[in-house]
This record gives structure tokens, C-alpha cells and sequence, in this order.
């Protein structure tokens, strides 16, 4: 059984106006995460997921896949205690 693990992940590239917060929530939930996704002013996605650690890693390894709405560049990764603050997975 796996820990609890909390991720945050900024997402460069061409990410904003695409439908990838609403791509990322989908899958989120599909593995039972909680947190959210939300535009940044300087055009990244910033991802908080809390869960499973095996599920953020599963997110994070979808989020670099190469399959999500637009173009990802550049996913970059902070690891981190999980706070229980989310009770679901939504757009910001």
C-alpha cells in the first residue's frame, strides 16, 4: 500500500486555451486524485494533485506523454506532504 504524496506541477508550453485543465481534471479523477489545475498569468498550467503516490505519478507521467490537449514542453515536478484540503479535482 502506498503513501499519501501531494504534487505540484507547472506545465510550460502551449497549454492555456486548448481544453488541457479540463483534460488534466479527467484524468485526476479517474485516478481518484484531488486538487485542482489553473492558468498561470505567464501562460503555464500549475496541477496540484493529492493521493496515492503511484496515481501523481501516474498524472505527472500522462502530463509528459505527449497525448494531452496542445503542446507540453516542459513538466516541472515539486514533491510534497499532502494537506487534505480538496475534496475533489477542479478547474481553477
Amino acid at each position: 500500500m502506498s503513501s499519501d504524496a501531494r504534487v505540484t506541477a507547472w506545465v510550460h508550453g502551449y497549454v492555456q486555451g486548448v481544453g488541457f485543465r479540463w483534460w488534466t481534471r479527467s484524468r485526476a479523477l479517474e485516478f481518484g486524485l484531488t486538487g485542482y489545475a489553473r492558468n498561470t498569468s505567464d501562460g503555464r498550467v500549475q496541477v496540484v494533485a493529492e493521493g496515492p503516490r503511484e496515481k501523481c505519478e501516474r498524472l505527472l507521467a500522462l502530463l509528459r506523454s505527449g497525448d494531452t490537449p496542445g503542446q507540453v514542453d516542459l513538466v516541472v515536478e515539486d514533491w510534497g506532504e499532502p494537506t487534505g484540503q480538496y475534496t475533489g479535482f477542479e478547474e481553477r
